[in-house]
């Protein structure tokens, strides 16, 4: 699904000379009581656009000028963990009232253009309630189809309730409900041979970085917990630490843990021996436990998993079959649980 803060509008028309000065920027006010926060930053996805020095109540009134004079989402942040997204718009007149405490729980947008951040807030409010997906692509056909046409109609009601949306807005976020429709149908069918129950695709000989080749049918009899990663992949690296902490905890009980890495040549323009050594190093240096593999050129086992993103961490039961295609990460509290439901 996209996120809302990758949406592209179009230009702002405008209007008659007598009101293009007003079009040039954009007024905001903002009371946020409870604030202890002295600098507000209102910024695009690509860099900071205003920062604002709030006084001791939490109120500051400002003007800010779009250069590019389109409707787009931007965040309003007042600390790392407090954001909040807020539409903009040249001619805009925006006033925000809200509990520094409740953040964006407790936001109310009013004036001119106000519609579009609460349409906004009310679609997050929306998706919070949408609870697991997996748990919707695990229902039977009938009951599945029932679920999405009364989520995609809730969706669509939502869109409709809130009048003078930016059409820019409203034409992106009806497209995203059909999205929506068609990345459900999209898993359900994936989950119909790659679901929970299902034999795993395998992967074969794979490099060992202690020697030899390994494929998944040499772990029949044990849980598989998979991490599927490469050396240049920030995300990946940053599981490292957790994995090998769970690798640790785990190691007497009746669960491998295989990291396999996806290094290819492309990545460093070199021969595949260089990827291939690459990898080792950095494992070697990392002191990476577990079994570590290398998949070299065969990308098998990624496409039939329809990997196109890592990290990736797969759960295989000890008949070969698929716990979660999807498994949590490491540094997931939902792994540890899910491994004691299974009693590993």
């Amino acid at each position: 699904m996209k996120n809302l803060s990758t949406l592209l509008f179009g230009l702002l028309m405008l209007g008659a000379c007598s009101q293009e000065h007003s079009k040039e920027y954009l007024s905001i006010s903002i009371n946020l009581e409870n604030n202890k926060d002295s600098i507000i930053v209102i910024a695009s996805r690509q860099k900071t656009i205003k920062e604002i020095k709030v006084n001791a109540t939490g109120i500051f009134k400002d003007t800010i000028k779009l250069k590019n004079k389109i409707g787009e989402v931007y965040t309003m942040q007042t600390s790392s963990n407090k954001v909040a997204p807020i539409y903009l718009k040249n001619g805009f007149n925006l006033s925000l009232n809200g509990d520094a405490d409740k953040f964006i729980e407790s936001f109310k947008f009013s004036g001119n253009g106000a519609s579009n951040s609460n349409f906004i807030l009310t679609q997050i409010k929306k998706n919070q309630e949408l609870g697991d997906p997996k748990e919707i692509v695990n229902l039977e056909e009938n009951a599945f189809r029932k679920k999405i046409d009364r989520l995609k109609s809730e969706y669509d009601s939502i869109l409709n309730s809130y009048n003078n949306l930016d059409s820019a807005l409203y034409n992106s976020m009806a497209r995203q409900n059909e999205q929506f429709v068609e990345y459900f149908n999209a898993e359900f069918a994936r989950n119909k041979t790659m679901g929970i129950g299902r034999p795993s695709p395998k992967f074969e000989n794979y490099t060992n970085i202690k020697g030899g080749a390994m494929s998944l049918d040499d772990f029949k009899g044990k849980y598989v917990y998979i991490d599927v990663w490469a050396t240049w992949c920030g995300p990946c690296i940053q599981q490292i630490p957790y994995l090998q902490s769970m690798e640790k905890e785990y190691h007497t009980k009746n669960i491998a843990f295989v990291s396999i890495s996806t290094d290819e040549s492309r990545r460093n323009g070199n021969s595949w021996e260089a990827a291939e050594k690459k990898w080792r190093v950095f494992v070697e240096k990392k002191n990476m436990s577990g079994y570590q593999l290398w998949s070299g050129k065969d990308y098998s086992f990624q496409q039939a998993y329809q990997i196109t993103g890592i990290p990736r961490f797969i759960l295989i039961d000890p008949d070969g079959n698929i716990v979660d295609a999807n498994a949590p990460r490491p540094s997931d509290p939902r792994l540890k649980t899910l491994f004691n439901s299974l009693k590993i």
